[in-house]
Order: structure tokens, then C-alpha cells, then sequence
């Protein structure tokens, strides 16, 4: 009776955040907009929030499956190919990479500073690499979710709007949409559902065991990552479906818990976002123009190279462009990779020192 009511309108909530998610994330992908259903998922279960009709909570496992899926997806960018790209410029690469990191987690602690917003939600929300893993492991790291999902999106909206303007304008880029940047014939759905399976069990046994922060990602992720280094992947990926559902569950973990006055906090936080999300892109043009200059490849292909955000908009822009799409994709890729490596280091050091959240 009572209880069947609960669970009955528990079903419906449920049904209710799925099925608008579902219908939301189509229209947004409509428009291009990358990582659709994590979108869809934030601002449908934001709404539901809002209005006092979301479910009061997304299970841990799910969220810890879908930070594994997210992992893999992040792990099997490197491929020894694309990697072998920069080879001969390790050394510059790496400090531009590390310049990147440095530049955009000091824009983080600078965001910190403005009430309602820690040192440590700054860091994570500002950082450049893999929006869709940080925004993940946010909440385990301590910071606000949130914040994190909205500022990191909007980082890489303002990066994918502006990356062909800046191309064409600033460096005489004639971008014509060219071909699309996929990878070809996959393997069949069996292969890909056994490949993620044996990566998200391993990794997360291995993370249960090191105890390492954000585990959830970063040990899937370490698997898919040394798998696809040694070539044994049999051509496989995370099919489509499952990685856009992981997407969503991530999207639903920040927008479930929005209340009034977080929306507040968050909207507040956006017009001083957005000028440190500016400082940075500027920062890391000239990291571009500084890699060009140390490694010999043209001031095009080093702005695409250390652009902060959007890896498959670079990568697109880099092929319409007649750039050097393999070492613009290697440096992206590299980038990516340390930043979800450090950044969970960083922010349990900078979680320890600065103030406790609110």
C-alpha cells in the first residue's frame, strides 16, 4: 500500500528521467554538440530536480560502472601509431602538456577564490582533459559535481565554437568539413561488449587493490590504456549505446542533487568562468606557438595540438584543414592522459589543504 505508492512513484520518476533524457539527448545531438546524453542527462535531471520530480539519488554502482565504460573510452585513444607521432619531440610535448595543466588548474584555484565555490571544484572544474572523466569523479573527490559539469561543458563549447573562427581568422586555415575522422569497421557487438566487460573487471579489481583516487576511471582506463598500446584490443570499442547510457548516468549524478540554491551558486560562478575559461584558450595558443617553434610544425598544427578541450572537434578542424592530423591527435591524446592522471593527485593535495566544502 504505502510502500507499493513509494515504489510506484519511484518507477515513475525513473521512467520520467529516462525517457526525457532519451528524447533530449536526440535533439541535442542534432546540433553536433559532443557527449550528448551527458548533456541531455544534466539538464533533464537538473529540471526534474527543479521541480521536485527526479529520483532522490543515482545508485553508487551505477555511477561506478559508468565511470569504468567513460575510462575505456578514454584508455583506447592511445593507440601506438598515434603516439609514435611525437616521438621525436617527447621532451617539448611533455612541458607543453604540463604548461597546459599548470595554466588551467591555477585558473581553477583563481575560480576558488569566489564564495560558494572551493579551491578544489575550481581545480577540477577548470582543468583541461577529459571533461567527461573529471566531471565523473568529481563527487569521490570532493568536489561539487555540479559546478564541475557546468564549467567544464561550457569550456568545451566555448573551445569547439571558437576553434574554426581562431583557425581561419588567426591563422589563415581554410576549413571546409572534411572527412569524417572515424576509424573504420569495428569489431562485431560480441567482441566489443567481451572487451569492455574483461576492462571494466580488471581495472576495477586492480583500482580495489592499489586504492588509487578515482579508481572508478582510472583503472579501466590504465587496462584499455595498456591494451591498446600492445595492440590487443582485436578491434574493439565500447558500442555506442552503452557509452551514451554511462554518459547519461554521469549527467544524472549532478542533476538530481541541484537545488535552488546551488543553481544560484552555479550561474553566479558562470560570467568569471567564462572569463578564466577565455585566459586559458589565450594561454594555450601561445603554449601552441611555443611548440611550433620547438618542434618544427606549423603555428596551425600547434594551436590545434594544445587547444583546452573538444579532441574530436580538433581532430575534425585538423583534417579539413590539411593539418598533421596524427601528431595534433598524439599531443591532444597526451594531454588528455596525464591530465586524469595528475589531476586526481593534485585535487586530494589541494582537497587536504584548502578549506572543507560548505
Amino acid at each position: 500500500m504505502r510502500c507499493d505508492g513509494t515504489d510506484r512513484d519511484g518507477w515513475t520518476r525513473w521512467g520520467l528521467l529516462v525517457g526525457l533524457t532519451a528524447a533530449v539527448t536526440l535533439g541535442i545531438a542534432a546540433f553536433g554538440v559532443p557527449s550528448p546524453a551527458l548533456f541531455g542527462g544534466l539538464l533533464v535531471g537538473t529540471v526534474l530536480a527543479l521541480a521536485g520530480r527526479a529520483p532522490e539519488h543515482v545508485p553508487g554502482g551505477a555511477t561506478t560502472v559508468a565511470q569504468a565504460v567513460i575510462g575505456v573510452v578514454i584508455g583506447l585513444l592511445a593507440r601506438p601509431g598515434t603516439l609514435g607521432a611525437v616521438a621525436q619531440s617527447w621532451l617539448p610535448v611533455l612541458l607543453v602538456a604540463v604548461g597546459t595543466l599548470a595554466v588551467s588548474m591555477a585558473a581553477g584555484l583563481l575560480m576558488g577564490v569566489r564564495r560558494g565555490v572551493t579551491p578544489l571544484t575550481g581545480m577540477l572544474a577548470l582543468t583541461a582533459g577529459g571533461a567527461s572523466g573529471l566531471v565523473a569523479v568529481a563527487r569521490e573527490l570532493g568536489g561539487d559535481e555540479r559546478m564541475v559539469a557546468v564549467v567544464q561543458y561550457l569550456r568545451v563549447g566555448i573551445v569547439t565554437a571558437t576553434m574554426p573562427v581562431v583557425a581561419a581568422l588567426a591563422f589563415g586555415a581554410t576549413v571546409t568539413g572534411g572527412a569524417d575522422p572515424g576509424t573504420g569497421p569495428g569489431a562485431p557487438w560480441a567482441v566489443d561488449l567481451g572487451f569492455l566487460a574483461v576492462c571494466v573487471a580488471a581495472g576495477l579489481g586492480i583500482a580495489r587493490l592499489v586504492r588509487v583516487p578515482a579508481g572508478g576511471l582510472l583503472g579501466p582506463m590504465a587496462v584499455a590504456l595498456a591494451l591498446s598500446l600492445t595492440g590487443v584490443t582485436f578491434g574493439a570499442a565500447p558500442p555506442v549505446l552503452v557509452v551514451e547510457i554511462a554518459y547519461a548516468v554521469i549527467g544524472w549524478q549532478a542533476g538530481v542533487r541541484f537545488t535552488r540554491t546551488a543553481l544560484r551558486t552555479v550561474l553566479g560562478a558562470l560570467p568569471l568562468a567564462t572569463a578564466l575559461i577565455a585566459a586559458v584558450v589565450v594561454a594555450c595558443a601561445g603554449l601552441g606557438l611555443l611548440l611550433s617553434a620547438l618542434t618544427g610544425v606549423t603555428p596551425l598544427e600547434g594551436y590545434l595540438a594544445t587547444t583546452p578541450g573538444g579532441v574530436y572537434a580538433v581532430l575534425a578542424t585538423a583534417i579539413s584543414a590539411g593539418g598533421d592530423v596524427t601528431f595534433v591527435v598524439a599531443v591532444q591524446v597526451i594531454r588528455v592522459l596525464l591530465m586524469l592522471l595528475v589531476a586526481p593527485l593534485l585535487a586530494g593535495l589541494v582537497g587536504r589543504l584548502g578549506p572543507s566544502p560548505g
